[in-house]
């Protein structure tokens, strides 16, 4: 079992996710870009472990009749599965069931991000620049990708689990 302060560490690597406290040492995160009312992403995290996730819109988990489920067993690649998954049902919405959003988002939804960092689950970070006419990748100084449109660097970028990193 994660600690509470794993927990933390974990959720807090995701860009894309605001902290929020709330009472009793608990803490929330939203997910303000969700395009569903629905924003809390973790809930009710709290200092001795318990917490929940949202999974209503995706398969094979047990929910609660908010759409959470118990976090308090999972193992870090666990959590970080289920909050990628969680994001990713948030982030898109169509007739698709939720299920298959494993796959990249939609290159739509990269149109009208601009170049900067994007963070993926385990810290790393890219850069994407737009010189010359074409839009470049690069890990540190080290140039990764080069793509003629930015509709094909971000959907590189997200089928290797990449999101614009907030500024």
């Amino acid at each position: 079992m994660l600690t509470f302060e794993q927990k933390l560490q974990i959720l807090d690597s995701y860009p894309e996710l605001e902290r929020k406290n709330v009472s009793l040492g608990r803490v929330n995160y939203q997910y303000e870009q969700s395009v569903y009312d629905k924003k809390t992403v973790a809930y009710r995290l709290h200092p001795n472990g318990n917490g929940y996730v949202y999974a209503g819109l995706l398969e094979g988990y047990e929910t609660d009749d908010k759409g959470y489920v118990n976090i308090r067993e999972f193992t870090e690649q666990e959590l970080r599965t289920l909050l990628e998954r969680s994001i990713r049902s948030l982030s898109v919405r169509d007739d698709r069931e939720a299920d298959e959003l494993d796959g990249p988002l939609p290159s739509d939804s990269f149109k009208d991000t601009p170049g900067g960092l994007w963070r993926n689950a385990d810290g790393a970070v890219l850069t994407l620049k737009y010189e010359d006419d074409l839009w470049y990748i690069f890990a540190g100084q080290s140039l990764e990708m080069v793509f003629e449109t930015r509709e094909e660097a971000g959907e590189y970028l997200a089928e290797e689990g990449f999101v614009p990193q907030k500024k």
